[in-house]
């Protein structure tokens, strides 16, 4: 590849990221002014990931604009770690994610998931106190379990619905138990449990309690959490894919500047 088109390449290439990480802080400023304690806990990392999004962006801009191999070269190191970064992160979400589909329960449409089923880092993270509380209280505030009641009128509508892992886990007591349903937000808890499963008795109508305390509820979080890090994983590897084309498009261009250097 020629010194002009290498060179025009990663400028207009790290000129479009730039706009990129503006957009992304941007985001970042609009979760730390939201309420939602929840979304709250993005704003670092959504802040971080623009900030180094910029900066590498503005090294590999100049780099090319000035023809500078010195800031190609810094530009080459970020972009050559981020790779490596992705590439693990990558291959670690598709490890810890790689078990568990649910299980199918007889006369329901959707599936009910066991905590015991995931890996041990989801059991660490999900077992943790301080982060199940967090998590709980972002269930909570969602309010998706008395949502459920307006959603499905009869007990019919509500057994042939296709709930969420979420809402399968933590806003109904697990099938074995064999509390029949009132409502689709209300269980009829005078029946003794047919299952000595210890979610049974944690699960309360209460729409502060539900079934968030339940191992069952932990999994639904964790079959949701695992659905989102493969879709993210996916990105990565088509994420990875671009970069590295940029990569090798920057090495040319940083070769470039050096032979265009040395014949100055």
């Amino acid at each position: 590849m020629s010194t002009g088109v290498s060179t025009f390449v990663i400028r207009w290439i790290n000129f479009l990221t730039l706009l990129v990480a503006v957009g992304v802080v941007g985001f970042g400023v609009w979760i730390s002014t939201h309420h939602d304690g929840c979304r709250k806990s993005l704003t670092l990392p959504v802040l971080g990931l623009g900030a180094l999004i910029f900066l590498i962006s503005i090294i590999g801009f100049l780099g090319a604009l000035k023809n500078n191999s010195i800031l190609l070269w810094m530009y080459l190191i970020m972009l050559c770690l981020i790779l490596l970064g992705i590439l693990v992160f990558t291959v670690l979400a598709f490890i810890i994610t790689n078990n568990s589909s649910g299980h199918d329960v007889v006369g329901l449409k959707f599936k009910e998931y066991q905590l015991h089923d995931y890996s041990k880092w989801f059991l660490k993270e999900l077992n943790n106190t301080h982060n199940w509380k967090h998590l709980q209280s972002c269930l909570v505030k969602a309010d998706d379990c008395s949502n459920l009641s307006k959603k499905y009128k009869t007990i019919k509508q509500y057994k042939s619905a296709k709930l969420t892992p979420i809402e399968a886990g933590c806003c109904r007591p697990p099938s074995q138990c064999g509390y029949p349903p009132v409502n689709a937000s209300y269980y009829d808890l005078s029946f003794h449990p047919l299952s000595s499963n210890k979610d049974c008795k944690l699960y309360k109508n209460s729409k502060a309690i539900k079934c968030y305390n339940c191992d069952s509820c932990k999994a639904g979080v964790a079959q949701y959490m695992k659905t989102e890090w493969r879709v993210v994983a996916i990105f990565n590897v088509v994420l990875f894919v671009v970069l590295f084309v940029i990569y090798l498009v920057g090495c040319c261009a940083r070769r470039n500047a050096a032979s265009s250097r040395l014949k100055s």
